[in-house]
């Protein structure tokens, strides 16, 4: 499921957007990346890989047009806000399904904000765990419609592992876009599920 660049291009436009209207009233805690931030160009990909720990969070589907799901991160942080349910962390999508293959309204995805203890949310959004796996991972500096960009690399470090995709790309929008922040502040860490080749 190597998603297309246009596509996550535009649709990232829109969730970088969502993401500075989502949980506003939240301070998160400073984020320090463990590998080298890769930025603009994006042609030297620092990834590494790592064992993901199981993650409960709050969400919303999305099934259709990728580029317009990120409208939704703003709906569901009033969800959750309606209902006394608190953030853990920075807000993060994941995508299902590869728009190459998959026709553009049957898109799968989901918009998600993490919370720390398992809740019983109301209405539209519902509760999920991400399961702990191994991921191949990369940090990526930039504006958020740019991220796409890095997946080249990455999927040649997955390569190069000898492994192969297992499961729907996370992307953690770790700071959130504000009037007047430079966009090469910006960080977002790409995750894709890995599993050995068979």
């Amino acid at each position: 499921m190597k998603l297309t660049q246009t596509i996550l291009a535009c649709s990232l436009a829109v969730l970088a957007l969502a993401c500075q209207a989502s949980n506003t009233s939240q301070t998160l805690p400073a984020y320090t990346p463990d590998i080298a931030v890769t930025k603009a160009p994006y042609t030297d990909v620092a990834a590494n890989w790592k064992q993901r720990l199981d993650q409960p969070y709050v969400y919303l589907t999305h099934r259709g047009d990728y580029r317009l799901a990120g409208q939704r991160f703003g709906e569901l942080s009033s969800l959750m806000a309606g209902q006394g349910l608190e953030a853990s962390g920075p807000p993060f999508a994941l995508f299902y399904d590869d728009p190459a293959e998959v026709p553009l309204d049957e898109l799968r995805s989901r918009l998600c904000l993490p919370v720390a203890t398992p809740v019983t949310p109301e209405g539209d959004c519902s509760y999920a765990v991400l399961p702990s796996t191994t991921v191949v991972y990369a940090v990526v500096a930039g504006p958020y419609p740019e991220v796409p960009r890095a997946y080249p690399g990455l999927y040649s470090y997955l390569n190069s592992m000898h492994w192969i995709e297992n499961g729907p790309i996370r992307e953690i929008y770790l700071v959130r876009p504000e009037a007047g922040k430079d966009w090469d502040e910006l960080l977002c860490e790409i995750q894709i599920p890995a599993t050995q080749r068979r």
